[in-house]
Parts: structure tokens; C-alpha cells; sequence
């Protein structure tokens, strides 16, 4: 019986396709999952600052910097990413700073949270 060329190598090509996609399927996860802690570590950071700068205003308190921080969190990701944010001030040579943390999850492929512990802070000066 004359096998030809390739003859020992039939059905070759499901094993390869099914190592093939699981790898990057692999790989496809860990990006959305890069990507996601990323979108919401940038996202908590730009809503504490910005929340800072609100709470330093002249007009405004601390409360009211929480607050804000608060709503922008839960508009841009999740209110569950907005249940510990906290204020404390400092001096500094320049006068008194405010300063928002908030303290959360990393999300698990974007939907769960639960990965690993985030804590991150926004500050601004109050001048008087």
C-alpha cells in the first residue's frame, strides 16, 4: 500500500487547530484582563483627583470632594468601586492639601471583582 507523502501525518490538523486556539484564547484573555485593571485603575485615579480639586475649592469641603469622586467612579465603572473612598489633609510648604483615597478590587476579567487589592490617591492644595 503506497501512503504518499503526507500519509502519516492525517488528522494532524485538529490536534494543531485545538492547541492553537486554546493558546490564544489564553492569550486573548490576559489582554482583556491587562485592559480591564488598567480602565480602572486610570479611571479611580482620574476621579480622585478630580474629586480632590472639587473638595479644595473655596467654597466646597472635603465632603463634598468625597462626593464627587463618588459619582464620577459610579458614572464612568461601577458604584462598587466607590464604597471605601476616604480624605485626609497634610501641610506642605504651599498650605494644607486634601488628599482622596480609594480602595477597591481589581475586576476578574472586567466583570468580577475580587483579583487583587487597588489603592489609589488623588491630592490638591486648598489656598486661602
Amino acid at each position: 500500500m503506497n501512503r504518499g507523502r503526507f500519509g502519516e501525518e492525517r488528522g494532524s490538523a485538529t490536534a494543531e487547530f485545538t492547541m492553537i486556539s486554546a493558546l490564544l484564547l489564553g492569550l486573548c484573555l490576559v489582554v482583556v484582563q491587562i485592559a480591564g485593571m488598567v480602565h480602572v485603575r486610570n479611571t479611580l485615579i482620574d476621579a480622585a483627583s478630580t474629586g480632590a480639586r472639587f473638595g479644595a475649592l473655596h467654597d466646597r469641603t472635603a465632603d463634598d470632594g468625597l462626593d464627587r469622586t463618588r459619582e464620577l467612579i459610579s458614572s464612568s465603572v461601577s458604584g462598587r468601586y466607590a464604597e471605601n473612598v476616604t480624605y485626609d489633609y497634610s501641610e506642605s510648604a504651599q498650605g494644607q492639601t486634601l488628599r482622596i483615597t480609594v480602595r477597591a478590587q481589581y475586576p476578574l476579567l472586567g466583570l468580577f471583582a475580587g483579583v487583587g487589592d487597588l489603592e489609589v490617591s488623588g491630592s490638591a492644595y486648598e489656598f486661602d
